[in-house]
């Protein structure tokens, strides 16, 4: 019997079709306003770093080691690309693998997260990194796994209503907390524990809990004032004045140095004075240079992203989509608001930055992952919502 031989070129050509034919697919299920509106805030990142590198890197330049003006804005763009490369990936993927993938990495960060007082490398008082080779902030790379982990065991009640889910979420967040505070970090802490709240509220559990979880948190805050001494300097200096409040105040008078409609790149001159002007304090270079109406309009942009993600969320019937996208959102808006109430002088200093635009290794390649992710969990096939609309006004008009 006569053998037919393969033929490459056709495979090649098939491959092709299959490939095109799964980027038309992701094309068509994601959510393309949410991945626009991510791309504007980074190209608004890198902007702003290369207007924030100058000062930067005449701070930290050393007589032995000059730092190039533009030293940080190269390597934001490096980190970026990475982020890019992080994020399309993980919109590709279906929901449920990233589901799949989001439990794995939360548990691998969690276990990270033990290592780091044990064997993690110390910065400015605080173990919040591991050094293998590369260096990784646990932390960041949570807030990946984080809200898909927590949805995922929220859903089982939907399987089981007998399951404890709320008990085992409630000693999770407990663990994450108390991990999170032996670094210490206590921004970190907040973030998560806001996520954790909004993920709690949305799955129905009863006042009385919520309550609780109320109480545990005012116990905590009054905890940390008296254990730890970083985080009750920089209450007191908000409160009451001092060397972090000066900090704040400086960011203030940046911003509004800029006027309306800014100095111009590269000419602001209060920038120079602040002690991280390309990452916990870019809103306030902005500001200066490019005045309160870019301002006003990255924080447009950052409602924009968090309004369409609830318009997405309007129709959504699965439990785990709701709740994941809903924890991703939640942190995201969180930080960014949490870095602007702080430029603005109106929260206490976290060292948070900005989502997207702030310079940064492990938080920008990070925070892509989670919007790729948040992208992926979102995913919804187009004509299946045009069929249940028609069946919808067909089943209104009889």
């Amino acid at each position: 019997m006569a053998t037919i031989a393969p033929n490459p070129a056709a495979a090649s050509q098939r491959y092709n079709r299959n490939r095109r034919s799964q980027l038309a697919i992701w094309w068509q299920e994601i959510d393309r306003t949410t991945l626009v509106l991510v791309l504007i805030l980074m190209a608004i990142g890198a902007v702003a770093v290369a207007a924030g590198s100058p000062a930067s890197a005449r701070r930290l330049s050393t007589s032995a080691e000059k730092l190039s003006q533009l030293h940080f804005f190269y390597l934001h763009m490096r980190w970026q690309l990475l982020g890019l490369i992080a994020m399309f990936w993980a919109s590709t993927l279906t929901k449920d693998n990233a589901r799949r993938f989001g439990i794995l990495l939360g548990g691998a960060m969690l276990i990270a997260l033990v290592l780091v007082p044990l064997v993690g490398s110390e910065v400015n008082g605080a173990k919040r990194w591991l050094r293998f080779g590369i260096s990784l902030q646990p932390s960041e790379f949570l807030k990946c796994g984080f809200p898909i982990l927590l949805a995922w065991i929220l859903s089982w009640r939907a399987r089981d209503p007998n399951i404890p889910v709320v008990g085992i979420c409630f000693g999770l967040m407990g663990l994450l907390g108390a991990l999170l505070m032996l670094q210490p970090d206590f921004g970190s802490t907040m973030l998560f524990s806001g996520a954790f709240l909004v993920l709690i509220l949305l799955s129905g559990i009863d006042l009385k809990r919520i309550g609780m979880f109320f109480g545990a948190g005012i116990a905590g805050l009054v905890l940390m004032y008296f254990t730890y001494d970083n985080g009750r300097n920089r209450i007191d200096n908000f409160l009451f004045g001092g060397t972090a409040f000066d900090q704040v105040d400086l960011a203030q008078r940046t911003i509004l140095n800029g006027g309306w409609t800014g100095l111009g790149f590269w000419m602001g001159t209060r920038k120079l004075a602040l002690p991280e002007a390309h990452t916990d304090y870019i809103f306030s270079v902005i500001g200066e240079e490019f005045g309160l109406l870019a301002c006003m309009i990255i924080v447009m942009l950052y409602l924009a992203i968090l309004t369409r993600v609830i318009l997405r969320l309007v129709e959504e019937e699965d439990l785990f989509t709701v709740l994941a996208a809903s924890g991703f959102a939640a942190q995201f808006g969180g930080q960014a608001f949490i870095n602007i109430l702080v430029n603005l002088q109106l929260f206490p200093s976290k060292g948070m930055t900005l989502p997207l635009i702030s310079y940064g290794g492990s938080s920008t390649v990070a925070m892509c992952l989670s919007m790729g992710l948040l992208l992926a969990v979102t995913r919804r096939n187009p004509f299946i919502k045009r069929e249940k609309f028609s069946l919808r006004a067909i089943g209104e008009s009889q």
